[in-house]
C-alpha cells in the first residue's frame, strides 16, 4: 500500500510516497514529473521500503529559495536521506539520475547504491538552448504555449516506441503531457530544474564520478534522443575510477520516457539491480 506523507527539508515542505518494508530505496523523478511516475515500481518491488519524493517545485513540494543548481537539488536528496529514509540505494531518472550520482559522489555513507535511467552528466550547447527556451516560456507566463511545447517534448521522448510490438502498453501522449503539466504547477520548479540541467555544460558532473564508492547500474533506452548512448558512454568513462562495481544495461524499443512506454522493463531492471546490491 502506498502512503503519502510530507517532511520539511531545507526550508521547503516535501511530499513523498512510501511503500513496502525492508532496506530503503529512494526514487528520484525527472524534469517535469513528480514522484507518482514511480507508482508502478513501488507497487511491484517486494522486499524493499521505497520512497518516491517530489523534487523542489514539482508536484506537492514547495519551491522555496530556488537556486537553479544541481548542488541544491543534491542537497535536498541528502537531507531527505538523513531525515526520512536513512542510508539507501538511490534510483534516478534523467535529472533524477544526475542528482543521485551527485549525492553518491559526496556522501558514500548515505548512498549505498545508485541506479540511473536515461541520465547525462554533461550537456551540449543545443541542450542548453532547449532548457533556456523553456525557462523563458515559464517566465513569460504563457501557459498555453508551454503546454504545446511540453506536448511536443513528450512526443519526442516517446519516439517510435508506440509502434513496437513488444511495448506492453499503448501510450497516450496527451495523458502523459497532462500529468507532466500538473506536476510542474506554475512552472517555477520546472524552470529551476531546467536551469540546474543547463548548468551541466559549464560544470559537468562527470569529473565527480570517480569519487563514487557504491555500485552503479546505468540503464539506457535504445531510442533515447535526449540522453543517447553517447551520454552513457561519457558517464561510464567517468565511472572507471569509481570503487564500486559498474555496469550498463539497455532497454530496447524505448525512447527517453522509458517508464511510460516500457514500465515492465524498467521494473525488471530495477528489481535486478536491487537484488544485485543485496
Amino acid at each position: 500500500m502506498l502512503v503519502e506523507e510530507s517532511v520539511r527539508v531545507n526550508g521547503i515542505d516535501v511530499r513523498y510516497r512510501v511503500a513496502g518494508d525492508g532496506p530503503a530505496v529512494v526514487l528520484v523523478h525527472g524534469l517535469g514529473e513528480d514522484g507518482g511516475v514511480w507508482e508502478r515500481q513501488q507497487r511491484a518491488v517486494a522486499g524493499w521500503r521505497t520512497y518516491a519524493y517530489d523534487l523542489r517545485g514539482h508536484g506537492g513540494s514547495g519551491v522555496g529559495a530556488a537556486e537553479g543548481s544541481l548542488d541544491q537539488l543534491r542537497d535536498d536528496l541528502l537531507e531527505f536521506l538523513r531525515r526520512v529514509s536513512g542510508p539507501a540505494v538511490c534510483v534516478g531518472f534523467s535529472l533524477g539520475g544526475a542528482i543521485v550520482l551527485a549525492a553518491a559522489a559526496v556522501a558514500p555513507g548515505l548512498v549505498t547504491g545508485a541506479v540511473v535511467f536515461g541520465t547525462s552528466t554533461v550537456v551540449g550547447r543545443a541542450a542548453v538552448e532547449f532548457y533556456e527556451e523553456r525557462i523563458r516560456l515559464v517566465r513569460a507566463g504563457d501557459r498555453e504555449r508551454l503546454a504545446a511545447v511540453m506536448r511536443a517534448d513528450t512526443a519526442a521522448a516517446l519516439h517510435g516506441a508506440e509502434a513496437e510490438a513488444d511495448v506492453d502498453a499503448d501510450v497516450d501522449v496527451d495523458a502523459v503531457t497532462a500529468r507532466r503539466m500538473a506536476a510542474i504547477g506554475d512552472g517555477a520548479g520546472y524552470a529551476n530544474a531546467a536551469a540546474a540541467m543547463a548548468g551541466l555544460r559549464e560544470r559537468p558532473l562527470t569529473p565527480a564520478l570517480a569519487a563514487i564508492t557504491c555500485p552503479v547500474v546505468v540503464v539506457g533506452a535504445e531510442r533515447d534522443a535526449f540522453c543517447p548512448r553517447k551520454a552513457a558512454e561519457i558517464m561510464l568513462d567517468g565511472l572507471k575510477g569509481a570503487a564500486g562495481e559498474v555496469r550498463y544495461e539497455e532497454i530496447p524499443a524505448a525512447g527517453h520516457l522509458m517508464n511510460a512506454v516500457q514500465p515492465a522493463a524498467v521494473t525488471a531492471r530495477l528489481t535486478a539491480a536491487l537484488e544485485s546490491m543485496g
